[in-house]
């Protein structure tokens, strides 16, 4: 891999990971709700599990979905399906008292949900299809590997913004009206999936 595509996939696997989209949504509700700390284990299931989709979608996985085109829109429905819960769950997330037994994603709940996110997808069959031509094992591992590095610090900032605005949101009517429009905005990300 040249030093100019090499440039090039840090600039895309960080301008893709930073924009919104069902991971940031998510995180930006977690922040406010339950603050950095307990965000912890969703964000690195977000940046382990993503990285370790990009290396098996480069070393075939890809092919599935050539040989059994069916299997594309089983994803396509499941992943509306497990969206629109996870909007409904976030709009009806608890009042702040109830955030202690309230809880933010696990490790392994954030790392599953990158296989029905239609970004996370979108973003592994770009970055393998455009930066690692022919898919040979090494530049399919340095792909995953980029992807590691410049996708926690991006879905950080989404975090210190949600606990940034914990500050606003300390009324019950506030919060409620944040994670209503976190909703939304969680299934708005679903309308390029309906498109296609």
């Amino acid at each position: 891999m040249t030093h100019n595509i090499l440039l090039a996939l840090i600039g895309f696997a960080f301008v893709s990971s930073v924009t919104p989209g069902p991971n940031n949504m998510m995180l930006l509700a977690s922040g406010a709700n339950f603050g950095l700390r307990r965000t912890l284990p969703h964000m690195f299931g977000i940046s382990i599990g993503h990285s370790f989709m990009v290396f098996l979608v480069g070393i075939g996985l890809v092919t599935i979905f050539d040989r059994f085109p069916v299997a594309h829109l089983v994803l396509k429905v499941l992943s509306v399906v497990y969206l629109l819960w996870l909007a409904w769950k976030i709009a009806n997330a608890g009042e702040p008292k109830a955030r202690d037994t309230a809880r933010p994603f696990s490790f392994l709940q954030a790392a599953a949900f990158q296989w029905v996110n239609p970004k996370a997808w979108y973003m592994a069959l770009t970055a393998v299809t455009v930066y690692a031509p022919g898919q040979t094992l090494g530049a399919v591992l340095v792909v995953a590997l980029v992807f590691a590095c410049t996708n926690l610090p991006s879905i950080t900032l989404w975090v210190v913004l949600g606990r940034e605005m914990r500050r606003f949101l300390h009324s019950p009517a506030r919060l409620r009206a944040f994670n209503w429009t976190m909703a939304a905005l969680l299934v708005a990300t679903l309308l390029p999936i309906l498109r296609h």
